[in-house]
């Protein structure tokens, strides 16, 4: 039993001693060799970390089999714990190893080299080169290296290494010195605008002032230019021309829908995901320091609680302060004084301070001949590319564009237009294909060959000959010209959708036609009136808005307060009800310059006199019957061109936005300028509503301006 004792301690020494391995080689040799096993289950249980309380028991046990017994269990013991505490440290070890082997391995490959001395390779080294290059300012510069020293101490892997290298990549991209020279000859930049629009004279030549002004005055400021007109007319392709024109790179810029200042100046670094904003983003791209940058849609901006977005574009529009614009991600501040800023808006809705700072542009609406011009010139050829279409397949009349204008366009611009030469492309496109498909260029050739009667006799039958053969697949070959001519506009784009001379039916009573703005361009508003029995109750329907609602009243008081004059009964305005709409209810409506039309068709209600159906006006109201100018009166006159009004009354205010209306809309139709209601009235009424025998005064005879070429120019 001693002896089975004895070798059963060595045996556990010797696992536990492979396990734990901090047991000496000396108590290891002096355990192997002690015979005695009282003296053995001493030495051991002097030498294992076991607690008093245990070592006091074994020293109380008198018997040695027993103590002996005990002591090999507590060996046991200590055994599995040191195998579980083993098993714990090689989990956690492997765990450190894989958080940390990429470290471990990327310090060690700085080391080598560090050691090589290959320091040209590393990305500090790249990054100080580009410094280097970068002609930055003191202060950037500065700041450039603070970050650097930063960067060289933190761990390449680490979150704040990424956004300092990020930072620090996109400061040195920044154009600090590169510009693009400016040296284009202006008549080479006229060309250029000539050939990429049609007509904006008006924009041309302010163009052309800016170049000729740069040549005199090269580090001159830029002007910040703002388009402002409907859909369509060619506002952010004018930008681009402009850059073709002037030599600069085009940047764009679309502002709809923004309503994060931080999209202007940036977002701070302490931010996750962080980002320049939008114009030292635009400048990175264009790679220059003088670009043309286009912000589209100014006017289509809102804000929230994170900010008022046009206020930032305070300082990026302001010729004295956007020399020191500061981006809240770069934090330095960079010159924006030589880019040319480009504006684009369909309304004035644009607030005051941000307004002061552009040069307004107005772009109207285009004439019926310019866009069959610019039809001509650029939309055709544009879509045969396109599509695909060769000259000699189709041809595009002037008469069947035009009729394309008149009966499927409702525009201020040429987009529409330009959708339904496309599906006329389309079309033929696909008649081609198919008549080639069938046989032929017109899928009739092989077809007519094939159901001709046969008249040679079996025996008889001649063979053709060479030339009729060669007749014959030059048949098939040549295709077939399609003329889109008026008669065939129904083929390809279905129904007329519109009319053209709307305002040519009948005379009616209580039905006067108005002239008004929209930001799509002019239109016609039809303004309905009619009574009946009731106690002066005033209805007004068709969607108005405050403006409109406050006309209505006003156009009411100024006829009622004429009644006594017009042989009305002022009993009409107690024992009736009135009723005033606008139709096409689902469309707001909103603005005074309807004032007029209102009073018309008032007063042709209370009085029985039809309104004249050719005569269309505009122009705001008051109490004493004043007619006061109204804005948008080219968009207008061009709708009344469109709706064939043969006479068109204006506020005699007004008469200074004749001076650039195309005199080919001049000539269609008769201009009459007033300054009173009773004016209106005389010439928009089948009659004048006056007493009877009232002598007509002299003052109240029209006084006929005369101008060359064009119908008259009536006023009062």
């Amino acid at each position: 039993e001693t002896a089975a004792l004895r070798r059963a301690f060595r045996n556990q020494i010797s696992i536990y001693a492979k396990i734990n391995g901090k047991l000496g080689e000396e108590l290891l040799a002096k355990i192997k060799s002690t015979e005695s096993l009282e003296q053995l289950v001493d030495q051991i249980a002097g030498a294992f970390p076991f607690s008093i309380k245990k070592r006091q028991k074994m020293l109380e046990t008198a018997d040695l089999a027993q103590r002996a017994a005990a002591l090999l269990s507590l060996i046991n013991k200590e055994t599995e714990v040191q195998k579980i505490e083993r098993k714990i440290r090689g989990r956690v070890k492997n765990q450190m190893e894989k958080n940390h082997r990429e470290y471990y391995l990327q310090e060690q490959a700085r080391a080598i080299q560090r050691e090589l001395g290959d320091d040209q390779n590393t990305e500090l080294s790249s990054l100080k080169e580009r410094l280097q290059k970068s002609g930055m300012t003191k202060q950037a510069r500065e700041k450039c290296e603070q970050e650097m020293r930063k960067l060289k101490l933190m761990p390449p892997m680490s979150a704040e290494a990424t956004v300092t290298r990020t930072y620090l990549d996109t400061v040195l991209s920044l154009p600090w010195r590169k510009r693009t020279p400016l040296s284009a000859p202006i008549s080479r930049a006229r060309e250029i605008l000539d050939a990429d629009h049609y007509g904006l004279d008006k924009v041309k030549e302010r163009i052309l002032e800016y170049l000729a002004v740069q040549k005199r005055v090269p580090n001159g400021k830029a002007p910040i230019l703002c388009f402002v007109g409907p859909p369509g007319v060619g506002k952010t392709s004018l930008g681009r021309s402009i850059a073709a024109a002037t030599g600069r790179v085009f940047g764009r810029i679309s502002l709809g829908g923004v309503r994060d200042e931080a999209e202007i100046r940036g977002h701070r670094r302490t931010y996750v995901g962080s980002m320049p904003g939008k114009i030292i983003s635009a400048l990175n791209r264009a790679g220059v320091k003088n670009p043309i940058i286009l912000l589209d849609e100014i006017d289509k901006m809102g804000y929230d609680f994170r900010g008022d977005p046009s206020s930032a574009l305070l300082e990026v529009l302001d010729p004295e302060q956007n020399a020191e614009f500061s981006d809240h991600y770069v934090e330095l501040d960079f010159d924006l004084s030589e880019v040319m800023f480009v504006t684009t808006a369909n309304t004035l809705d644009i607030p005051p301070a941000l307004m002061d700072r552009l040069e307004i542009v107005h772009l109207s609406g285009y004439t019926e001949s310019e866009r069959i011009n610019i039809a001509r010139r650029h939309l055709v050829p544009r879509q045969f590319k396109e599509t695909g279409l060769a000259e000699a397949e189709a041809q595009f009349t002037d008469a069947g564009v035009r009729d394309i204008i008149r009966y499927y366009t409702r525009e201020a611009g040429v987009r529409t237009l330009e959708r339904n030469i496309s599906k006329v492309c389309r079309k033929i496109v696909l008649e081609t294909d198919r008549g080639r498909d069938d046989g032929g260029a017109d899928g009739g050739a092989k077809k007519a060959a094939e159901d001709a009667p046969k008249t040679e006799s079996k025996k008889g039958a001649a063979p053709k000959t060479e030339a009729k053969k060669s007749e014959s697949k030059k048949t098939e070959s040549a295709p077939k010209m399609r003329r889109v001519t008026p008669a065939s506009l129904e083929k390809y784009l279905g129904p007329r959708e519109y009319r053209y001379g709307v305002s040519a039916d009948e005379n009616k009573v209580g039905q006067a036609t108005g002239l008004v703005w929209t930001p799509a361009g002019g239109d016609l508003l039809s303004v309905e009136s009619c009574k009946f029995s009731g106690r002066g109750k005033i209805m007004r329907t068709g969607k108005l808005g405050q403006v409109l609602q406050e006309s209505v009243d006003a156009a009411f008081s100024a006829v009622r307060s004429r009644c006594d004059g017009y042989q009305i009964k002022p009993e009409i305005w107690r024992e009736n009800d009135f009723h005033i709409h606008l139709p096409e209810g689902a469309i707001s409506k909103d603005g005074p310059s309807a004032g007029v039309a209102i009073a018309t068709a008032v007063l042709s209600t209370v009085s029985g006199i039809p309104v004249r159906a050719d005569v269309a006006m505009t122009g705001e109201i008051t109490l004493r019957g004043e007619v006061l100018p109204v804005g948008g009166v080219k968009e207008k006159l061009l709708a009344a061109a469109r709706g064939g009004v043969r006479r068109v009354i204006l506020p005699a205010e007004n008469e200074k936005d004749l001076i650039e209306l195309p005199q080919e809309i001049k000539n269609k139709f008769e201009i009459c300028l007033v300054k009173r209601a009773d004016e209106v009235f005389r010439l928009a009424l089948e009659k004048t509503p006056a007493a009877k025998n009232a002598p007509r005064k002299r003052a109240d005879i029209p006084k006929v301006k005369k101008s060359a070429g064009s119908p008259p120019l009536i006023t009062h």
